[in-house]
């Protein structure tokens, strides 16, 4: 599945130049144009959805295989692995993708805030039971 608008789908389809680390049947790999850091890249199925929960399982298996062989072939000893879904989580292209961004110093590389919420265990319980049973 693809979509003629789509950026990505376009580069799946060699419409559009890339610059190719790793090519399957379901995973196309390539270097950031725009990148954080030396060696940032983009792992992204070949099939075509917005969202994760848009993808099958099966078009999922090699992803994340893929981004730890590019970890080892990078060198990189610090890095992060992104992937944002929609608008105000910072997904600017709406095809899943993952980041693997290499952190070698403090300027280079993924910076992150965490703004973290207090913690709450009667509610953390609740959410728990509530999580499980739609799992």
């Amino acid at each position: 599945m693809s979509s003629a608008a789509c950026i990505f789908c376009k580069i799946v389809k060699g419409d559009i130049p890339s610059l190719k680390l790793f090519e399957s049947d379901k995973v196309l790999a390539f270097l950031d144009i725009n990148p954080l850091s030396r060696g940032h890249a983009l792992v992204i199925p070949k099939h075509h959805g917005e969202k994760l929960t848009d993808i099958p399982d099966d078009a999922l298996t090699e992803i994340l295989p893929v981004v730890k062989r590019l970890v080892k072939a990078t060198g990189a000893e610090n890095y992060n692995v992104l992937q944002n879904n929609g608008r105000i989580a910072h997904q600017e292209v709406d095809h899943v993708h993952f980041h693997m961004i290499p952190k070698p110093n403090a300027e280079e590389g993924m910076s992150i805030g965490w703004p973290q919420q207090k913690t709450d265990f009667d509610k953390l319980n609740k959410l728990l039971v509530e999580i499980k049973a739609k799992m």
